[in-house]
Formats: C-alpha cells, structure tokens, sequence
C-alpha cells in the first residue's frame, strides 16, 4: 500500500479552490466583515496568503491520505467519512476555542468550520475514490 501523490496534490488543488470560491465569492462579503477588513479593501500579502493556503492544503491532503490508506477506505463515500471524523476530532475543537478566546463571532465560526468540513469530507473522498 502507498499514498498516490498525484491524488494528494488533486485533493489539495480541489480543496484550495474551494476556499478561494467559499472566501472569495459564496461568503466574501460576510467573512470580509466579521474579520476586519474595511469594504474595498485589498489583502496585503494576498499572494503570500494563497500559496500559504496551497501548501496547508497540500500537507492536509498528505496526512488525510495516509488516514485514508490506513483505514482501508476505496470509495468516495468511505473516505469522506474519515474525513468528517478527522475534522470533528482536530479541526473543529481547535477552531471552536479559538474563536471564543478571540471573541470572534459564531457566524466567523460557522462559516470557517464549514468550509474545512466540507474541505476535508471532499479531499478525503478523492482520496479513497482514486487510492
């Protein structure tokens, strides 16, 4: 059994666009908001912040694959389940408290926690569906 890197970095590539489409157009307007930047504003370092962005995705999608291939899981299905464990047990604790010791608002939370849970059900589904 080995992990097929040309699927982790398919993962990770499906996983990065899905961030830019869920920050960058489906919440835009509301994350903008909860975090701070002012209407119109530009992120400074944006170019620094996306290939951050890849190269977190990337080393997720490593780890998830070799969850993936540990656990046995071929089909989409049973790799989205793991991803769903994987986020339920260290993303989204860790997000939680961080938002309530930063005073962030809930609706920050939901849309931050929502995007890894579907991040990582997706990338870990790839991942057994392609192994």
């Amino acid at each position: 059994m080995h992990v097929s890197y040309v699927v982790v970095l398919i993962s990770a590539v499906i996983q990065w666009l899905l961030g830019a489409l869920w920050y960058g157009l489906i919440f835009k307007k509301s994350w903008r908001k909860h975090v701070g930047f002012a209407e119109g504003e530009k992120p400074k370092n944006a170019i620094f912040a996306m290939a951050s962005a890849f190269v977190g995705c990337l080393l997720l999608s490593f780890i998830l694959a070799h969850i993936i291939m540990w656990s046995g899981a071929r089909v989409f299905t049973g790799g989205s389940k793991w991803g769903i464990i994987c986020w339920s047990g260290f993303v989204a604790p860790v997000l939680f408290t961080q938002h309530i010791f930063e005073r962030r608002p809930a609706n920050l939370f939901a849309i931050n926690a929502a995007y890894w849970l579907l991040a990582m059900a997706a990338g870990a589904g790839i991942l057994a569906a392609f192994r």
